[in-house]
């Protein structure tokens, strides 16, 4: 995902026009090379339609003839600050999101994987974030990981992950109960003592998983495998990007 050449995106809200711009330009293109209105609802975007609706509510709220008081002007550029932000973190280093300052008539550049703004596109690189995530229940370990960055949890800052609560709420619950149903399973080596508890695991595995796939949006995939400790049954690779499913290994048939 890193090699691809990123898409530009432009962020700009004008009385009676859509926030959305795009060029094919490149780097170097300045706010006059984005003459391509973009629909908020454009399908090579893929908003989540909370998104691009506060994207058309911010823009619309502009008064005819503009504004005319100074408080009022810098609220509006500050909420359209978070608003690229979330932009800009849904999208991922594929694109290049900027942001039109009305209050100081300039443009600043959008970081995808911090809170920072920039006065040029290369002024930060891109953070060591982990774009292809695998979601696994192990008993003592966190249920996250990737390549290079190891097991993490769900709200570990480093990862910049900016989940719901519920979700990592979901995900620590998650792992506290497969430590627990492990821990009855050991003392009496009985096979499938607790298999209908695995296989409810399993199944709540996966749907935390297309969840965490739908809160990070296309800049990231999600790869859930199953539970290391829940015997061969269990065993899955699905792949998700965003609300697509782009990869999967089936489930071998239970032989119960």
């Amino acid at each position: 995902m890193n090699n691809m050449t990123p898409e530009h995106l432009f962020i700009r809200a004008e009385a009676g026009r859509f926030p959305l711009y795009r060029t094919d330009v490149g780097m170097t293109a300045r706010p006059e090379d984005f003459p391509c209105e973009t629909a908020v609802d454009d399908p090579a975007l893929g908003l989540p339609a909370d998104l691009a609706r506060e994207l058309t509510e911010w823009a619309r709220s502009i008064p005819d003839g503009g504004f005319t008081s100074r408080p009022a002007l810098r609220k509006h550029v500050k909420h359209g600050l978070e608003i690229a932000q979330k932009v800009a973190r849904f999208l991922g280093p594929r694109w290049v999101v900027r942001y039109w300052d009305g209050q100081h008539q300039d443009e600043k550049f959008v970081c995808w994987g911090c809170d920072r703004f920039h006065w040029t596109a290369d002024a930060h690189g891109s953070p060591p974030y982990p774009l292809d995530i695998t979601v696994e229940g192990e008993a003592s370990l966190d249920p996250l990981r990737a390549e290079g960055f190891g097991y993490f949890a769900p709200d570990d800052p480093a990862a910049g992950l900016w989940l719901s609560d519920d979700l990592v709420a979901a995900f620590k619950s998650w792992a506290r109960q497969i430590d627990e149903t492990l821990e009855q399973d050991l003392p009496h080596q009985e096979e499938d003592r607790h298999a209908a508890e695995w296989q409810r695991l399993f199944r709540e595995g996966r749907e935390i998983s297309k969840r965490l796939a739908h809160e990070l949006g296309p800049a990231r995939t999600v790869t859930y495998m199953g539970l290391a400790n829940g015997g061969l049954t269990t065993i899955t690779s699905e792949t998700w990007q965003g609300d697509r499913q782009v990869g999967r290994r089936p489930q071998p048939p239970s032989e119960h």
